[in-house]
């Protein structure tokens, strides 16, 4: 008889993981430590007065007693609000915002599936638009200073009277600067100071925010196309990771490349220094060689058709040599892209050294040959160089058109339907960018020549004393009014579609909230927020249709101008009082338009100098705007992330290296989650099965993943998700940021948990004299979902297996999400 079998023991209970930690990562708008932590004395851990990680002081020292944390978590809150919001000067910023927007545009790229070369003409033709940019800005500089001030005002002797301080450069006065030449090159300092002056804030910000170097010094390789290599990453390939041949998991449409290794967790994403250094080298001897052409152009065009002093091949060869800088400018442009494969720590020195400087002794010369002595030449009319606005407005046209024509084929090829305009979100905000450009240069010229012109109307011919600014800018200020009138009709369907949207969700209000007796205006305003909440989600179609509609009305614009040669209120003449009428009102009232819309920047920056609210409010649009690398345009805003994610990521890794047992939940509200994410995808394999991620009101799929599908598509938040041990995302149907993050995968994984309930109580009761508020986008912590959320992560990170096998699964773990 066999012996019997004895029972199989139970094994040991999970044992305790030690002390964990909640990181706290804020969102728009910024947050005080003392406000996310809720105690006024803390202490900061690491960090500066910019960026820096805090604690309650009573937790300082939390790991050292790991019994007092059982029920609830260690809090430190990252506080970033520094990066963006801190002081007054960076409302001034606001003036950059074209800049700033076109940097958007090369980061909205539908999702690539093997079309590298089509990829790579995307970014250079975004690229070609941001230099098109910096050059609008320099000529607009070149308009006000030397056409309308020293050619123009100075020329004439009507403005030169009412001008004390131009006496010195009028003609009638006969001195050594009243010559035109001379007069342009003093002018010429205006803008050739802004240009540098643009260099000296881009070198100094990157300095201060995107220097940070990321989590450690490994690099993909070389010959690596697609990161395969990166030990970063959420699906960066582990030990027992299958081979090259083995058949990839499905990524909801995303590339190859990001099945191996997402964007986002790329050694260097966040570190494109030599990209940045290029760039900013190209923009600024743009910048000087176009102020060069506008001193110099005049000139030449003088000799050319006059027996003078100065012998004619001087003005060709200085013509040539602006325009072999020129073309070697657009071709440093279009010669690198981003390289986030390896971290771009080296840099080009003698490309960033001499580009500039031999642009700017091309524009010494320039200056020098328009100073020689031309006792003959006499400035009358405007500047030559109406030409130059209308060619860069044609190339902007063809450029986004490009743009747009790259971006649709990448689409088509891999179609992920929730992709803003069906991929064109990056041609409708370039388009956009040339537009704002135009508005704030067209807006400052036609001010300043209105302010010059006294009580006439500059281009109008009738009591004016100057010629005014080119004809294109009134053209383009013309079309601003019917413009407006255009964007009347989606936002009048907007209105009507939300009333009824809200109509409809009354019942179900009511329903969610039975068998509380129902109250006609608390219903009523709980389904108004929830349906205006929703309008965010029709945003992409009237950006689609302020863009189109920008490049119908540009076009018209160009093509008036250049068919008339006048002005629109000329233009019109003989054509019948109503369009004379028309056109003379369109004319005023655009040109007040485009003015009053640059006051309106400036009055904003110069408020948030005083007023702390409103540097708030302005740091908000740098928040969601500056969140991307510059890798468009060097001139653009700051990126805060490439200083904040390598902060988040430092910090999760080296608290699990010093806590071997300790547990880490990264917590982020809307941007802070955006930010949480990224900092996610930048962490080595050995921590990130010990990181869980709760995202709250966060806008990762709702705007991040529709805007920017190539690097928030369902491809790689279905890899973040894969590679973190749980991740729980908390919305509301009230939030008009936040939002499901959709993860696509069968079954369902779970992370989404919404829509809250909002308000948590309906009705007033005994327990509760007041209504309860709507939250919307704040106070998530309030909700009891949160800590409930945050405590079930905290339970999925402890240990799932008994201590005998814990060292053979440390030793087979493959850096893979468990959970």
């Amino acid at each position: 008889m066999a012996p019997a079998t004895p029972p199989p023991s139970a094994p040991e209970p999970p044992q305790h993981t030690g002390t964990s930690l909640e990181l706290l990562v804020h969102g728009v708008g910024g947050a005080t430590p003392q406000e996310m932590l809720g105690d006024p004395r803390i202490v900061r851990v690491t960090g500066d007065e910019v960026a820096a990680v805090y604690r309650r002081t009573e937790d300082a020292d939390g790991e050292q007693r790991p019994e007092r944390y059982r029920d609830e978590p260690v809090a430190e809150a990252y506080c970033w609000s520094g990066l963006t919001s801190g002081n007054g000067s960076r409302a001034l910023w606001l003036l950059l915002l074209p800049f700033m927007v076109v940097n958007l545009a090369h980061w909205m790229r539908p999702t690539a599936t093997g079309r590298s070369r089509a990829v790579r003409l995307y970014g250079v033709l975004v690229r070609l638009v941001a230099l098109s940019l910096t050059v609008l800005l320099t000529a607009a500089a070149c308009e006000v200073a030397l056409d309308l001030l020293a050619w123009q005002c100075a020329g004439a002797d009507a403005c030169a009277e009412r001008r004390s301080w131009l006496g010195f450069l009028a003609e009638r006065q006969g001195g050594w600067w009243s010559q035109p030449g001379r007069r342009l090159a003093l002018a010429a300092v205006v803008p050739a100071a802004l240009v540098g002056l643009l260099w000296y804030l881009s070198n100094r910000t990157w300095s201060a925010y995107e220097s940070q170097r990321p989590l450690d010094g490994q690099d993909a390789e070389a010959d690596d196309a697609f990161g395969a290599a990166a030990g970063h990453g959420p699906n960066a390939p582990g030990p027992d990771a299958p081979g090259p041949n083995a058949p990839r998991p499905d990524t909801g449409g995303a590339s190859e490349a990001d099945s191996v290794s997402p964007a986002l967790g790329r050694p260097g994403f966040w570190y494109g220094r030599r990209l940045v250094a290029r760039l900013r080298a190209a923009h600024t001897a743009a910048g000087f060689l176009t102020v060069a052409a506008a001193v110099a152009g005049a000139a030449a065009r003088y000799d050319r058709g006059a027996e003078g002093p100065v012998p004619r091949f001087i003005g060709a060869a200085v013509e040539g040599g602006i325009v072999l800088g020129a073309l070697v400018v657009v071709g440093v442009v279009c010669r690198r892209g981003r390289s986030e494969q390896t971290r771009d720590t080296r840099l080009d020195g003698a490309l960033i050294s001499w580009l500039p400087g031999s642009a700017l002794a091309l524009l010494a010369l320039a200056v020098l040959y328009a100073s020689w002595s031309r006792p003959d030449w006499q400035s009358s009319g405007t500047l030559p160089g109406e030409a130059t606005f209308r060619l860069l407005a044609v190339g902007q046209g063809i450029l986004v058109i490009a743009l747009a024509v790259v971006a649709r084929g990448l689409y088509r090829r891999t179609p992920e339907p929730r992709t803003v305009l069906h991929g064109l979100g990056g041609p409708v905000v370039a388009m956009l960018a040339c537009a704002l450009g135009g508005v704030m240069t067209g807006g400052v010229a036609q001010r300043v020549a209105d302010w010059l012109d006294g009580p006439g109307t500059p281009g109008m011919g009738r009591g004016a004393d100057i010629a005014g600014p080119p004809v294109l800018l009134s053209w383009q200020a013309s079309v601003i009014p019917l413009l407006l009138i255009l964007l009347l009709l989606p936002v009048l369907a907007l209105v009507v579609r939300t009333a009824r949207t809200a109509r409809r969700l009354g019942p179900v209000v009511e329903a969610e909230y039975a068998p509380e007796p129902p109250e006609a205006s608390r219903t009523r305003r709980i389904a108004r927020i929830r349906a205006t909440a929703a309008l965010t989600d029709s945003a992409p179609w009237i950006v689609g249709v302020v863009s189109a509609a920008t490049l119908l009305l540009g076009a018209g614009a160009i093509a008036g101008s250049w068919y008339s040669d006048r002005v629109p209120g000329r233009a019109a003449d003989g054509s019948g009082p109503l369009l004379e009428s028309l056109a003379d009102a369109a004319q005023s009232t655009g040109s007040w338009l485009i003015g009053f819309g640059f006051i309106l920047f400036v009055a904003g920056g110069r408020r948030a100098y005083k007023d702390a609210s409103a540097r708030r409010t302005i740091g908000i649009l740098w928040d969601v705007g500056t969140f991307w690398p510059r890798a468009a345009h060097p001139f653009a805003p700051p990126c805060y992330a490439e200083r904040a994610v390598p902060d988040l990521a430092s910090r999760m890794s080296a608290w699990t290296s010093t806590t071997p047992r300790g547990r880490l939940v990264i917590s982020g509200h809307s941007q802070g989650s955006v930010l949480a994410a990224s900092a996610v995808w930048q962490l080595p394999d050995a921590t990130r099965p010990r990181v869980a991620l709760l995202t709250y009101g966060s806008p990762l799929e709702r705007l991040y993943g529709r805007w920017f599908p190539a690097y928030f598509g369902p491809g790689p938040l279905l890899g973040l998700h894969r590679s973190v041990h749980c991740w729980r995302n908390l919305w509301r149907a009230t939030d008009p940021i936040g939002g499901p993050v959709r993860i696509a995968e069968d079954p369902d994984p779970g992370v989404d948990r919404g829509p809250l309930k909002d308000p948590l109580a309906y009705g007033r009761t005994p327990r509760l004299p007041l209504p309860e508020p709507i939250l919307g986008h704040s106070d998530y912590q309030a909700d009891p979902a949160f800590a409930d959320a945050r405590a079930d992560l905290l339970e999925e990170l402890g240990p799932r297996v008994p201590r005998q096998a814990e060292a053979r699964t440390q030793k087979g773990t493959s850096g893979r999400s468990s959970g």
